[in-house]
């Protein structure tokens, strides 16, 4: 049985471990590599970034993907219903002007999100732009 191959992109010779699995190929795996796929699937969403982009914007709009974006959000606000009590306090107090949003404390990107270390405190909050909002929760899951 054959346990390695070469990619036809970079020519080096590979275990089949580092190609992607392909029922239609004789060997079962892709004949490019799995660095060599995610380096021209990288390339062709930056060559066509706004043809892309429209596409996900339409493909969020499709009846399935809104139903399936309502059950995981069902699902995620039942899961903690103090996650969803301190957003809605949060918006409350930013409609009302008790909340300032403010840039994110870590690298001060202007674009940024209420981040809540305890649901029981719920206006005790930090602004994180969407990257360190994710590296806090890595953070917090490492603790």
């Amino acid at each position: 049985m054959i346990r390695s191959k070469v990619c036809f992109k970079c020519q080096i010779n590979k275990p089949l471990t580092e190609y992607y699995k392909h029922e239609k190929m004789g060997d079962g795996h892709l004949n490019k590599c799995k660095e060599c796929t995610k380096k021209d699937a990288n390339q062709h969403r930056s060559d066509n970034l706004e043809r892309i982009r429209e596409y996900d914007r339409q493909r969020g709009k499709l009846a399935k993907r809104i139903a399936g974006n309502t059950e995981i959000t069902r699902a995620w606000r039942a899961e903690d219903k103090r996650r969803q009590q301190a957003h809605t306090a949060v918006a409350k107090g930013l409609r009302h002007g008790t909340i300032l949003k403010e840039p994110c404390c870590r690298c001060g990107n202007e674009k940024s999100l209420a981040h809540h270390d305890d649901y029981d405190k719920p206006l005790n909050i930090m602004w994180l732009c969407q990257p360190c909002h994710k590296q806090r929760h890595k953070e917090l899951l490492g603790a």
